[in-house]
């Protein structure tokens, strides 16, 4: 097998090792998400740790070009290649760790596995960092040719690679063929371009280490399984945005469920009942969670039916169970717009969820659900809704712009006369209020009346914003409830435990500017730590 010309061959290889470092590195954040999210304290690890990592390998890379001649391209080459072969299988027990230490909240093994992790990927990341300091070695050596030239081109190429790896790695490999088989396919390119590299025996020993990479990615991948209580995983899908789980279970009251589990898997973000699939009965889609309270949120303004709802935005649709209980409460006919960032959830909605909107047969003909960002879809509409529900909020973390004035100054904007802003807002894991208190503060700032619904099952609270100035939505809330007679609102509304939100001026309302809604969170959850210890 002849070898390209030396020049395109040493700028190829700049090109596809570029493409790798940002590929792994995009491949990191994804292996990571289901134990530890995709928060931005975790995509600075990510970042911080590849960036240390490509600092030292540049470094490495220079001292190993005074020394050695090319076949030393061809070695890291093929050490990274192997690196990143290992990385699905080392990681695995390490993550287990992770997840155990979550469950615990053993902030020690959180932080030791989440740190074992990101050195598996800062393995190969430093090898192939070398690979820019290699060519310029050995292309300067060339007749005529300036350093500072060479050293601009590296760059340029390499920064291409990298763009061409980050986008081919998030919107093609991962959502095509998962995580693990993206680093083997990664692992087998660095190999058969290190044998590429290679002469002589050098090369047989390259191509027969490609049998590695290729050996793992046959092998069956195994389902993770589901950390929720009494959970069995049975479907799972990646995405751009999430890792996906689908599970079964048996609730002690509701009976047979179907499950949605995001990322880290330990909060369920929608659900369905197996009684009410087949009854059709609102009073069986109900859990006793947070996604029953949006359907009596109405009531806090008085003067209220159930013939005056007739229209529903809900942001952050994950599965669809509000908009099912919606549409069992208040009739097919009801207008739907439900927001779902990531299409892949739409997907499993309608493959696990019976999901019914109207692009399914004999769906609700104004059920219309939109996979896009909550905030940008509420600048571009515009209807005037009822209810405007939001519930795009994943544990632990919560999107920033989704929890400022600015944003509920658009959701105040396509609210109806009477209509009412409702949000789930999650507790600490001890039952801390501060996150929920944050967000109502900053809603008081839109919203003239703000009440506080604690959920009959615990774990967190809603909140709902209304319009009306001068109404008292405690005794309105009494006073619909005693002329409903639909059998579902009856029963949620009996359960309702709530009061009017006062400001006490703990927190400043969070703006688009200042949102330090990660740091609050991070106060929930190492306080619960310390106060464990």
């Amino acid at each position: 097998m002849r070898r390209m010309p030396t020049t395109i061959r040493w700028y190829a290889t700049v090109l596809v090792a570029g493409a790798a470092t940002l590929g792994i590195e995009m491949a990191a954040s994804r292996l990571l998400a289901p134990y530890f999210g995709t928060s931005q304290p975790v995509w600075a690890a990510i970042i911080g740790l590849t960036l240390l990592a490509m600092a030292l390998g540049a470094h490495l890379g220079g001292r190993l070009a005074a020394r050695h001649d090319e076949r030393a391209l061809a070695i890291v080459l093929a050490l990274a290649g192997a690196a990143t072969a290992t990385i699905p299988p080392l990681a695995a027990p390490i993550l287990q760790i992770a997840q155990g230490a979550i469950g615990a909240l053993a902030v020690g093994g959180f932080v030791g596995a989440l740190l074992g992790v990101l050195l598996l990927f800062a393995v190969p990341i430093i090898l192939l960092s070398m690979a820019g300091p290699l060519a310029v070695h050995h292309l300067t050596r060339e007749p005529g040719v300036g350093a500072a030239r060479v050293a601009g081109s590296v760059s340029a190429i390499a920064t291409v690679g990298s763009i061409g790896g980050t986008f081919a790695t998030v919107l093609w490999l991962i959502p095509s063929i998962g995580t693990s088989r993206t680093l083997q396919c990664f692992a087998l390119v660095l190999v058969l371009l290190a044998a590429a590299n290679a002469l002589g025996r050098t090369r047989m020993v390259m191509l027969a280490l490609a049998l590695l990479p290729m050996g793992v990615a046959l092998l069956p991948g195994s389902i993770r399984a589901a950390a929720c209580s009494g959970c069995t995983t049975i479907a799972e899908r990646e995405s751009v945005y999430n890792a996906i789980q689908v599970a079964r279970r048996t609730h002690p009251i509701q009976g047979p469920q179907t499950v949605l589990l995001l990322n880290e898997g330990y909060a369920i973000h929608s659900y369905t009942n197996d009684r009410g699939v087949t009854s059709g009965d609102a009073r069986d889609m109900l859990s006793g969670g947070p996604w029953d309270y949006f359907a009596v949120a109405p009531y806090f303004v008085r003067d209220r039916a159930p013939t005056q709802i007739t229209r529903l935005a809900m942001l952050g649709a994950a599965a669809g169970t509000v908009p099912a209980q919606f549409l069992a409460i208040y009739g097919t006919d009801t207008t739907i717009d439900a927001v779902e960032i990531d299409p892949a959830i739409i997907a499993v909605s309608r493959e696990y969820f019976n999901v019914r909107d109207a692009t399914m047969p004999n769906g609700a003909p104004f059920y219309q659900i939109h996979a896009d960002d909550a905030r940008a879809w509420l600048a571009r509409a515009t209807g005037q809704y009822d209810v405007i529900g939001m519930d795009a909020y994943h544990q632990p973390y919560i999107p920033f712009h989704l929890t400022t004035v600015e944003f509920f100054r658009e959701v105040r904007s396509r609210l109806a006369r009477d209509g009412v802003a409702v949000v789930n807002a999650g507790l600490g894991p001890d039952g801390d209020d501060r996150l929920s208190r944050a967000l109502a503060t900053t809603m008081a700032r839109v919203f003239p009346q703000v009440y506080v619904i604690d959920t009959a099952q615990g774990g967190n609270q809603i909140l709902v914003g209304t319009l009306a100035r001068d109404d008292d939505g405690l005794t309105a809330f009494v006073a619909n409830y005693l002329r409903i007679e639909e059998p579902a609102l009856r029963t949620i509304m009996e359960t309702v435990v709530a009061e009017r939100f006062v400001d006490d001026g703990r927190f400043e309302p969070f703006t688009d500017d200042l949102a330090p809604v990660e740091a609050l969170v991070d106060s929930l959850i190492f306080g619960v730590i310390d106060g464990a210890r």
